[in-house]
C-alpha cells in the first residue's frame, strides 16, 4: 500500500468520525435537546436527520410518548375519618425538554421521585375532603380530575404535563376490613332473624285462621246434624204416636219385640226381674188384638 492510499484511508476514517459526531437521527417518538459544553442551545422536535457541532455539542433525547408511573400504595384518611389503602398510577408526558433538563437533568427517571411526592400530596389533599361513598361511587371521575389538575399546577415548572391520575384499587385496612365484614355478617344475621320471625308470625296467623275456619265448619256441621237429627226424631215420635193411637195393643207388642231383639241380640245378656214381671209374657203367650183395626206395616225409626 502506497502513501497516497494510506492518506486517503485516513481521510475517510476521519470524515466518517466527523460525520458520526456531527449528524444524528431524531425519531418520531423523540425530542432532542442540544447542549454546548453543558449549556442548553436549542430543542429539536422535528423528526429526521440533523447536525450539531462535533465534540462540542451533545444531543440529549427525551421520549415524547405517554409515560406511566405507578405510585406506591399508601394509606389515606378520608373526610369521614375512614382509612383507605389507595393504589394509583399516573400518566405523564414531557412537553418541554429544556425546562425538564433545567429542573431534573437528563435522566428520565429523575422526574418520578418528584411525581411521587406531588401526586401523593394531591391525592391526600383531595381525598381528605371526600367521603368513602363518594370515592366508591360514580364521583370518582371528578375526584381524579381534581387530583390531576392540582398535580399539573405543581408540575408546571418541570416541563411535564400530567395527563391522567387513576385509582387502580382502594381497599380498607385489614383491621377495618374485618370490622366491616363482622358488621355485614351481623346485619345479614339480623335480616335473617327478622325474616324467620316474620315467617313464624305468618305461619301462626295462617294456622290460627285455619283452626278458626275448622272450628266454624265443625260447629256448623254439628248444628246442622243436630237439626236434622231433631227433625228425624220429631218425625219418628209423630209416627209412633200415630201408630199408638191406631192400635195401642199392636204398638205395645211391637215395642216389646224390639226390646227382646235389643236385649237378646248378643246372646249372653242377663236380665234381673221380679217373678211377676210382664216383660217376658210374650214368650209364653201370644198377644190378642183388641179390635179389628187395620194392620200397619211400619219401619222402625232410626235411633
Amino acid at each position: 500500500m502506497n502513501r497516497v492510499s494510506i492518506i486517503g484511508l485516513a481521510t475517510a476514517i476521519v470524515l466518517a468520525i466527523l460525520a458520526n459526531a456531527t449528524l444524528f437521527q431524531v425519531e418520531q417518538t423523540e425530542q432532542v435537546l442540544i447542549t454546548q459544553l453543558g449549556q442548553p442551545v436549542r430543542v429539536i422536535n422535528e423528526p429526521g436527520l440533523h447536525a450539531k457541532i462535533p465534540f462540542v455539542q451533545t444531543a440529549i433525547s427525551f421520549d415524547r410518548r405517554l409515560l406511566d408511573y405507578e405510585v406506591p400504595s399508601e394509606e389515606v384518611i378520608l373526610g369521614d375519618q375512614r382509612r383507605l389503602i389507595v393504589d394509583s398510577f399516573t400518566r405523564f408526558r414531557i412537553t418541554d425538554p429544556l425546562r425538564y433538563y433545567q429542573a431534573v437533568g437528563a435522566a428520565e427517571d429523575a422526574i418520578r421521585a418528584r411525581l411521587n411526592s406531588v401526586v401523593s400530596s394531591a391525592l391526600r389533599r383531595v381525598l381528605g375532603n371526600e367521603q368513602l361513598l363518594q370515592v366508591l361511587s360514580s364521583q370518582r371521575g371528578r375526584i381524579m380530575s381534581t387530583i390531576r389538575d392540582q398535580s399539573n399546577a405543581e408540575m408546571a415548572g418541570f416541563g411535564v404535563v400530567v395527563e391522567d391520575v387513576r385509582i387502580r384499587r382502594a381497599d380498607l385496612p385489614e383491621e377495618n376490613t374485618q370490622a366491616v365484614l363482622a358488621r355485614m355478617q351481623s346485619e345479614r344475621e339480623r335480616v335473617a332473624k327478622q325474616a324467620r320471625a316474620e315467617g313464624a308470625e305468618a305461619s301462626a296467623r295462617i294456622r290460627a285462621n285455619a283452626e278458626r275456619e275448622r272450628t266454624v265448619l265443625v260447629a256448623e256441621a254439628r248444628a246442622q246434624a243436630d237439626n236434622l237429627r231433631g227433625q228425624g226424631e220429631a218425625q219418628a215420635i209423630a209416627l209412633y204416636a200415630d201408630a199408638f193411637q191406631r192400635d195401642p195393643a199392636f204398638f205395645q207388642a211391637w215395642r216389646t219385640l224390639q226390646a227382646y231383639k235389643d236385649a237378646f241380640a248378643t246372646g249372653n245378656a242377663r236380665l234381673v226381674m221380679t217373678p211377676g214381671d210382664d216383660f217376658l209374657k210374650f214368650l209364653s203367650q201370644m198377644p190378642h188384638p183388641q179390635s179389628a183395626a187395620p194392620v200397619l206395616t211400619m219401619q222402625p225409626a232410626a235411633q
